[in-house]
């Protein structure tokens, strides 16, 4: 039985890879969490008491996370201040969550000589135009342009760093948007079907044409054990199952699964240095690591994902009020 630690397990795509973990392999798995207010330990309940361990704390905190790694055998790093919105308002924790961090794992990861896999996202890359025909691959030159992208780019050029220069056995998952059960309801799809479910009209950043390459968080959590099972040390795998889709195109999908007229949503301004598309090239892991994507049918995988929201409405409430607050106040 392998000993996992898993960071930022409580939230949305670290939970849902703790429940892939459970049910496809023997490991134990111990989360280590802030239990931000992106963090739920809701998100874990109902998994084995025997296979799940969990602590509430910092990445930051160098003395726990020594202990912690002292204890197991391999490590997945999600934890991180992932909302744009957010970063573009205070990008202080992103600093400290994805930057000091991330360095905090690496230099234990360094000292126990703990295998690491390093959570990151397609937004380093930059975007790409609407009718570029290309797709970001592997040796995609970094172009941030966020607050919050910016410093994943930074943890991740932190992990290239810490192999080449200390040897440090560590792989780097770059992943495009998820989706699926537990997502807070600040994201884009949550958000629109929690509205949705309200009677409230679902709201489009300026004229919706922003392209996303969408995955179902089990099809992530799939990928990235099989990249811990089987990827090469200090290689780069990118994380994507063809699943390109307009903003626009998304919101209208969600209306009529939802029994609701297809332009029953309104525009609002655009953010401030919004992406215009993404677009991820996983060749590498298909063809290297055998990884296939289960969920290719993005219109099924929707309907499962709004068919969660609909019977879980305990859990995303108590924080829907405070964020549809906030996003008010910008006029969002």
């Amino acid at each position: 039985m392998r000993k996992l630690l898993v960071t930022g397990g409580a939230g949305f795509i670290g939970s849902n890879f703790v429940h892939h973990v459970i049910s496809h392999s023997d490991d134990h798995v111990t989360v280590l969490d802030k239990l931000t207010y992106a963090g739920n330990r809701a998100s874990l309940e109902g998994l084995p008491e025997d296979r799940l361990t969990f602590v509430q704390g910092d990445i930051a905190d160098a003395a726990l996370v020594d202990e912690l790694f002292s204890a197991a055998d391999a490590v997945v790093h999600f934890a991180a201040e992932s909302h744009n919105d957010n970063s573009l308002h205070d990008p202080r924790p992103f600093l400290d969550t994805n930057i000091i961090g991330t360095y905090t794992l690496l230099e234990a990861a360094r000292r126990h000589d703990t295998r690491l896999h390093h959570i990151s996202t397609d937004e380093v890359y930059g975007d790409l135009e609407l009718d570029d025909p290309a797709r970001f691959t592997e040796t995609t030159p970094y172009n941030p342009s966020s607050p919050y992208s910016s410093t994943k780019a930074g943890s991740d050029l932190l992990v290239r760093a810490w192999v080449r220069s200390f040897g440090v056995r560590a792989t780097i998952s770059n992943c495009s948007n998820n989706y699926g059960p537990y997502q807070h309801v600040e994201k884009f799809i949550p958000r629109q079907i929690t509205n949705v479910i309200r009677g409230v009209r679902p709201r489009l950043y300026g004229k919706g044409e922003n392209v996303r390459d969408w995955i179902h968080a089990d099809d992530h959590s799939s990928a990235v054990l099989t990249i811990l099972d089987k990827g090469a040390l200090g290689e780069t795998y990118l994380i994507g199952a063809d699943g390109e889709k307009s903003n626009k195109e998304v919101v209208e999908l969600i209306l009529t699964t939802m029994g609701v007229s297809a332009d029953a949503y309104d525009h609002v301004t655009d953010r401030a240095g919004h992406d215009l598309r993404y677009a991820i090239d996983s060749t590498r892991l298909r063809d290297e690591l055998g990884w296939r994507p289960a969920y290719a049918d993005f219109e099924a995988g929707i309907a499962a994902t709004i068919d969660w929201y609909r019977a879980n409405e305990d859990w995303w409430a108590p924080s829907k009020d405070a964020t549809e607050a906030f996003y008010a106040t910008k006029g969002q």
